[in-house]
């Protein structure tokens, strides 16, 4: 197919969403990421601590676990959602030109998965011409699915918050003190070297780390080099649930762009409550993006 024609049967693969009733769509949309990732999590919870993993290239670990629920992940989209694009960690790296795209993270904390620690999870998310608009993530040892609508600018409709398990969730208006918590990553513990307003917490897992912020539980976060399928489920939850979300890179994360390689691509960011606290944690964290 040249590119023309390649071209002709997107737009008009992709005009056929104008024509659906959104608010069905979005009932299948929940439905799909619920029903599945609790079928995949029965597999996953048999192989918790159990396999053995291997070492990447990037340093990262993954199993046959990651790898299979990869596949299943894949497979289950295109059988539901066929007109829809897909990047995973795993094994589909280019941004796609469909105007709906899945991105996913099979297992976002192998390494606690490996290692017999019960923080783990499954993450979706859903981006509509390059930006999420919706995220669901589901953490199986705890039984814990997080799911959050944020359409931006979008001109998309629907459902709106921020919810765990069906309860909407919201950020926390507390002022900063040393009872409060902030999460970070291994790589971003040169700003344990300053001062800090709050206590830190560092659990391995970057989608539970910002969602600790997205429910209240945290004031904020910062990872140092995430990869994309490890924020694009968050980046909605977040914002749909009071908070702010920050690039520390040079550029913004969203909107991606078709055609481009985010396989080794890191995006450090901030995750925050609320706006007003950015001036009070940029300066703290802003050198964690140095370089990148």
């Amino acid at each position: 197919m040249c590119d023309d024609d390649y071209n002709r049967s997107l737009k008009a693969a992709n005009s056929l969403y104008q024509e659906v009733d959104m608010e069905t769509f979005w009932t299948e949309v929940l439905d799909f990421c619920q029903t599945t990732t609790k079928t995949l999590a029965e597999a996953l919870v048999t192989k918790f601590a159990k396999i053995p993993a291997t070492r990447k290239r990037d340093g990262t670990l993954v199993t046959q676990a990651d790898q299979w629920t990869d596949q299943q992940l894949r497979d289950r989209i295109a059988h539901q959602f066929p007109r829809h694009g897909v990047l995973t960690e795993e094994t589909e790296h280019i941004f796609p030109a469909n105007d709906w795209c899945w991105i996913i993270d099979p297992i976002d904390g192998t390494t606690n998965f490996t290692r017999g620690i019960p923080i783990w999870g499954i993450s979706l998310g859903l981006l509509y011409r390059g930006t999420p608009v919706f995220g669901f993530v589901y953490f199986p040892m705890f039984d814990q699915a997080f799911w959050g609508y944020w359409y931006g600018n979008s001109g998309l409709t629907g459902p709106t918050g921020a919810f765990c398990n069906g309860d909407r969730i919201q950020t926390s208006t507390d002022e900063p003190s040393l009872n409060h918590l902030f999460t970070l990553c291994a790589r971003s513990t040169e700003i344990l070297a300053k001062p800090f307003p709050c206590k830190f917490r560092l659990l391995g897992v970057a989608s539970y780390n910002i969602l600790l912020v997205a429910s209240g539980a945290a004031l904020g976060g910062v990872e140092k080099t995430p990869k994309i399928w490890d924020i694009a489920g968050v980046w909605p939850i977040v914002q749909a649930a009071g908070g702010d979300f920050i690039s520390l890179g040079k550029d913004p994360i969203f909107p991606l762009q078709v055609g481009d390689n985010y396989g080794d691509r890191p995006f450090p960011c901030l995750t925050v409550s609320r706006s007003e606290l950015v001036p009070l944690f940029y300066p703290l964290v802003a050198s964690v993006g140095d370089g990148i």
